[in-house]
């Protein structure tokens, strides 16, 4: 048999085991939930309840009403434009929104009613008011209390602290507070009514009350496209309730609308102020147009222009034909100066004076009748001396005419040339005068038109100044949401009551069971012990409980020790020699846990079927044997034959002259007889005596003088004295108590009995509760059977 097989767990999951322990409180399980449902329904008695109010708002798209900012935007000043439903919400719920609303509802200021167990907040028609003579700045950033207690019609009971002495006042008169004076008048005819009635008269800061309200209003799209915002506020008091949020979609549209008119306001001041800089700006343009045609004779630079050109065009062509005369009429003249004779002339050269061409035309005529009379005759023929004169006399008309033309010609021509650069000159002027206009034109227009625009826009923000309407639409003005108080909620504290109720008794066994690393009961040891058997579990006995059975006995510890003889005989049987006794050695790992009652109780329990027990107290270090086998109902039936007092297992071991039967005392126990080895003296050297083979005699001795010998060893764990004379040992009975011996501790004994050192080892397991017991040991089967009180867990 392998230390592994021995060790190895079960892991098979058992859902039983696992519910067992809930199911054993199951007691506690139905005592807390009924605790939790009580503490829930009182929790929902006296609560105050909170009411869900509602409204609903439609966020209007303003396209119009920015006409006012149209003059920045279109400057470039900044841009944007359009609502954002965001930043309506915020500022919709923003603090100071909410101070202006409980500064306009007064709602940092409060009368509470003090009742035994749950006080009320008065909101409509308190039975007094509260009149502050202080500032409102004063008040305002101020946090105080007292209180007022009704005494009649026309006195009260003031104090600045709840449980402090009260002083007598009459309504009217004024009262010294924390936050100065202040008048307590009657505000129903009937004050008597509330005669001795206290009340708190609370006061704090705007910001704080603004904050708890910012906090608790909730505002939500109804949809993801929509424009239209829910408002949703839960309050105790319903009037309140709606006065707060009709209040605050109040105060956000005139604030708006505030707004609205506070940007026209500034928008025409701004306007008024261009337009007087701009008027100056045209006047001073509209002058230097003025001047600038003045100076240089501008009417009307395209017209003027035009005329000029033509004039020039005009010009230019009575200059070339001056020219073209004067040209010809010196020619002419140079010819008639250089001519000698009287040679033919030219004509029809194209000079405009007729009288020339028509003396050249008789000059010419007399010049050829000259010629031809030549021929026929000589120069100084009288006709020819008088074409000669008459000649001579054409050609000085001629001369002197031409003379005249050429004088003429040049003057017109010296004055055409002037009067073309005149024109010229103005004709080349005219692109550089028309940029200079046009640019004071421009400079005039824009001037101009900044000027009337202006002047629209301001009419336009007068408009919007005259029309300024608010950003949303009421939809459903503030209204009860639902007739039941949202908080508390009945089903919900209830069920958490009960989650709660199970829940901590739950996590008690849970933790327990958890960190549980002891033995319970026989079931959690043979987890551990795998196929080493656990024969029995004894209950745990109270102090009033014999520790040990009596004949005939049904508690649930005799019916416990009858089935862990019947287990042992089981075991005995297979290899018990039937010339001899059975030596059961009972351990344990430490002190405490139980192995002397059980070796004493096993002892007993044999004897009650009328078997020679012997009971040997082999724990020579810390006896406990006569505890059990003392006292008035165990009496000595001999004596030890050296007739010496206290000798027992001690002496035998050192003493080699005493024999075994010089220590056996023969006790009548509960009217059964059983012999005792008690453990003597305390030796300063028990595991060395253990070692010297008196124990072996001592046991080869009496082995054939009883049924069944039982010895009470030493705690394995604590001293090596079992291990000395465990080979000795037919079945060794390891005690484990529950609640005390942990499983770690059990791999040692586990391991001694893989590496061979422990025979025939057993477990038993102790001082099990009555509800851990299993296998039937806690029923006892009707006899000595005890009814626990129901209160009795």
């Amino acid at each position: 048999m392998n230390s592994k097989t021995l060790n190895q767990p079960n892991n098979n999951l058992d859902i039983k085991e696992v519910l067992k322990p809930y199911l054993r409180n199951w007691k506690w399980f139905v005592v807390t939930v009924i605790i939790a449902i009580f503490l829930g329904i009182l929790k929902i008695r006296y609560s105050i309840p909170q009411y869900e109010i509602q409204t609903k708002i439609q966020i209007l798209e303003d396209k119009g009403a920015t006409s006012e900012l149209d003059v920045f935007r279109d400057l470039g000043v900044f841009g944007g434009g359009g609502s954002n439903i965001g930043d309506e919400i915020e500022l919709l719920n923003s603090r100071s929104n909410l101070i202006e609303v409980v500064k306009e509802l007064g709602l940092n200021k409060k009368i509470i009613e003090i009742g035994q167990i749950k006080s009320s907040e008065l909101y409509n028609n308190p039975p007094f008011n509260v009149n502050f003579i202080a500032a409102d700045s004063i008040i305002h950033n101020s946090k105080s209390e007292f209180y007022i207690t009704i005494s009649s019609a026309t006195t009260f009971q003031f104090s600045n602290e709840e449980d402090g002495p009260m002083e007598p006042i009459s309504f009217g008169k004024s009262v010294s507070t924390g936050i100065g004076d202040v008048i307590i008048t009657p505000n129903t005819l009937n004050i008597g009514a509330y005669r001795d009635r206290k009340y708190m008269v609370a006061v704090s800061p705007l910001a704080l009350v603004a904050e708890v309200y910012q906090n608790k209003i909730d505002i939500s799209l109804t949809g993801e496209m929509s424009n239209i915002l829910s408002i949703t506020l839960n309050d105790p008091i319903i009037e309140r309730g709606k006065d707060i949020l009709n209040t605050l979609v109040s105060n956000y549209n005139q604030n708006a609308v505030e707004d609205k008119k506070a940007i026209a306001d500034r928008t025409s001041n701004f306007i008024n102020d261009r337009i007087a800089d701009i008027y100056g700006d045209l006047s001073s343009v509209d002058q230097n147009a003025e001047d600038f045609k003045s100076g240089r004779g501008i009417a009307d630079i395209a017209t003027q222009t035009n005329v000029n050109l033509n004039m020039g065009a005009t010009s230019q062509q009575e200059l070339q034909n001056a020219s073209v005369q004067l040209d010809i009429a010196s020619s002419m003249k140079d010819i008639i100066d250089s001519q000698e004779g009287y040679e033919l002339l030219p004509s029809n050269i194209g000079l405009a004076d007729p009288s020339i061409s028509n003396t050249t035309a008789r000059y010419n005529e007399l010049a050829l009748e000259r010629k031809r009379l030549l021929e026929s005759s000589n120069e100084k023929n009288p006709i020819i001396v008088n074409l000669d004169q008459q000649l001579a006399g054409l050609k000085r008309s001629m001369q002197s005419s031409l003379g005249s033309v050429t004088n003429n010609l040049g003057m017109r021509v010296n004055s055409l040339s002037s009067q073309l650069s005149k024109i010229n000159s103005r004709i080349y002027s005219a692109p550089k005068n028309e940029r200079a206009l046009r640019d004071i034109t421009r400079q005039q227009q824009t001037t101009e038109q900044l000027y009337l625009y202006l002047l629209q826009k301001r009419e336009e923000s007068q408009i919007t100044y005259a029309s300024a309407s608010p950003k949303s639409k009421i939809i459903d003005r503030a209204y009860l949401g639902s007739r039941f108080p949202v908080s508390p909620k009945k089903q919900i504290i209830l069920l958490a009551s009960i989650i709660l109720g199970l829940l901590l008794p739950f996590s008690i066994v849970f933790v327990q069971d958890l960190l549980d690393n002891k033995v319970q009961n026989k079931v959690s040891l043979e987890k551990l012990t795998g196929d080493i058997p656990v024969l029995a579990e004894l209950p745990k006995i109270s102090k009033k409980e014999n520790t040990l059975v009596q004949l005939g006995e049904r508690t649930v510890l005799a019916e416990s020790l009858r089935i862990l003889r019947t287990n042992l005989d089981y075991i005995i049987k297979a290899k018990k020699n039937k010339n001899r006794a059975s030596i059961i050695y009972v351990t344990s790992s430490v002190s405490g846990e139980g192995k002397t009652l059980l070796a004493s109780n096993l002892a007993m329990i044999f004897a009650n079927t009328n078997k020679k027990v012997l009971l040997i107290g082999a724990d020579i270090r810390n006896p406990k044997i006569y505890q059990f086998y003392s006292g008035k109902n165990v009496d000595k039936l001999g004596k030890p034959t050296r007739n010496k007092e206290n000798i027992g297992l001690t002496e035998f071991l050192v003493d080699s002259t005493i024999g075994g039967k010089d220590i056996i005392s023969s006790m009548l126990a509960h009217e059964q007889t059983v012999d005792v080895i008690y453990s003597g003296k305390i030796p300063p050297n028990p595991a060395e005596l253990l070692m010297n083979g008196r124990m072996k005699e001592l046991l080869d001795d009496v082995v054939d003088q009883y049924d069944y010998i039982v010895v009470d060893t030493a705690p394995l764990l604590v001293v090596t004295d079992t291990l000395l004379i465990s080979e000795y040992a037919d079945q060794i009975l390891y005690v484990t108590r529950a609640g005390m011996t942990e499983l770690k501790v059990l791999e040692y004994p586990l391991k001694l009995h893989a590496e061979g050192k422990l025979k025939g080892l057993s477990f038993v397991v102790n001082g099990v509760q009555d509800s851990n017991l299993g296998y039937g040991g806690k029923y006892g089967y009707g006899y000595g059977k005890t009814t626990k009180k129901w209160w009795k867990f």
